[in-house]
């Protein structure tokens, strides 16, 4: 879709909005994403479109012109001016505020907010250029008062003002800077580089969990590395992720090897845009650091998987990640390494074991196992590739010629407690190891072999 398409789409799906607003002698303008994107030829379908509009209009005003079109209103931002629905007719979302201005003041962690009459005045306080641009969806005119279309065209990342206010109003600016320079592949204006290196402390007074949201959105961009390279360098990262910058230290000193931040910034950028995979890609070297040993072989990082899994939750912890998340993401960076001892040859036996322990992120484990190969050396690179590719057809193997989604087991508790006629207790954990020893050694067995060896363990237990 060219341009000018782009942005008749907006106004047309607008239209009924923009009817209501004009008829009530109020503005109504597209701003923000959706304008930068219909400006770079694109328009947000599906579950992902999403109108930003701003406006003269007060809170209750827009509820007024709004409730109609739409139904039920989302009304959480309404002391910040904020009101939002589904459009009916077009079936998008969209969120209409007040012309505004906001600032955080001294310490708090919540800006206060000020209701405007002035486009112009509401367009200055938003973050970058790129988005302090407006589409009046009555009349069609575009506004641009900060030359946002030409940094768009120069692919240049600039703020409409003195970078340093705006993010001494709004940290947390700092961390979309990144996020949006590695969106659009934009080259950081100079200002913005030294205003974020002086105001980083300030991102203090941002909570855990608005730093993790848009370190989750840089996170699944094309080239994460664009913007977490700024974090490190202008020292923002020490503030919620001081591990990263740790990792900038040469993994052989002697022989000037590539660094381990290097390492894992070309990792992070292999890896596929699914967040668990970038984030186990982000911290699966974190506890080299800690683990580095100068040895007459050479630098060792014995155990690094484990440590780094440790420092992994409780960073997760720290920014307030979910568990489910925080467990996934330490499963995958406790089990990173684990194939490099398939050199050494694995039977069934631990191939099943691999697949037991990896569970419903195999995939995951197995693609970060891939991406984790940044070596320039193509003959290492081409057997690596090789022995995983020899891998996942064992696996596959192993998944025809028997149940790999169900590494349980024959029997289960009831099972153990019935058959040896014995109550709950640790016993019943014994045997269902020892059971599941046979499966992951054996293969699958059936309930009445499995019975007869249950029963036989049974007879030399103590406890029998």
């Amino acid at each position: 879709m060219n341009v000018v398409e782009a942005l008749e789409q907006i106004r047309k799906d607008a239209a009924p909005l923009a009817r209501a607003f004009e008829e009530a002698g109020y503005s109504l303008y597209a701003v923000g994403g959706s304008v930068r994107d219909a400006l770079l030829g694109a328009i947000r379908t599906g579950d992902d479109y999403e109108i930003d509009f701003t406006t003269d209009a007060r809170p209750d005003d827009i509820a007024r012109l709004m409730g109609p079109l739409c139904g039920t209103l989302w009304e959480q931002g309404r002391s910040f001016g904020t009101l939002g629905g589904i459009v009916k007719d077009g079936q998008y979302k969209a969120e209409i505020t007040t012309f505004r201005s906001e600032e955080y003041v001294d310490h708090s962690r919540k800006p206060t907010v000020s209701f405007g009459d002035s486009l112009e005045v509401d367009l200055s306080r938003r973050d970058f250029t790129i988005n302090a641009m407006a589409l009046d969806v009555i009349n069609g005119a575009l506004h641009d008062p900060f030359g946002g279309i030409s940094d768009l065209t120069a692919r240049r990342l600039r703020m409409p003002h003195d970078p340093e206010r705006l993010f001494s109003d709004d940290p947390l600016r700092m961390m979309r800077a990144a996020r949006f320079a590695a969106r659009f592949h934009l080259e950081i204006d100079p200002l913005i580089i030294s205003a974020a290196t002086t105001l980083a402390d300030r991102l203090a007074i941002v909570s855990a969990e608005r730093i993790q949201g848009e370190l989750n959105l840089l996170m699944v961009t094309d080239v994460p590395s664009e913007g977490l390279q700024f974090i490190v360098d202008s020292g923002l990262a020490q503030h919620f992720l001081p591990e990263l910058p740790g990792l900038a230290l040469e993994q052989d000193p002697i022989h000037h090897h590539k660094d381990v931040l290097a390492h894992t910034l070309a990792v992070v950028d292999k890896a596929s845009p699914q967040l668990v995979l970038r984030l186990a890609a982000l911290f699966h070297d974190v506890g080299k650091p800690r683990t580095r040993q100068f040895t007459s072989n050479g630098v060792t990082f014995h155990h690094h998987e484990v440590v780094g899994a440790r420092m992994t939750r409780k960073r997760m912890e720290a920014l307030k990640y979910s568990q489910e998340l925080t467990d996934d993401v330490s499963t995958l960076v406790d089990l990173h390494l684990r194939f490099h001892t398939y050199k050494m040859g694995w039977s069934d036996s631990a191939v099943r074991r691999y697949v037991r322990d990896a569970g419903h992120l195999l995939d995951e484990l197995n693609e970060l196992t891939r991406c984790d190969c940044t070596t320039r050396n193509a003959r290492k690179a081409a057997t690596l590739a090789k022995r995983m590719d020899e891998l996942e057809r064992r696996i596959e193997e192993l998944r025809a010629a028997e149940d790999m989604s169900k590494m349980r087991p024959a029997l289960d508790g009831n099972d153990v407690m019935t058959i040896l006629g014995v109550a709950p207790g640790r016993v019943i954990g014994e045997a269902l190891g020892f059971l599941m020893e046979i499966r992951l050694n054996e293969g699958e067995i059936d309930r009445d072999d499995a019975t007869e060896r249950l029963l036989a363990w049974w007879k030399d237990h103590p406890a029998s």
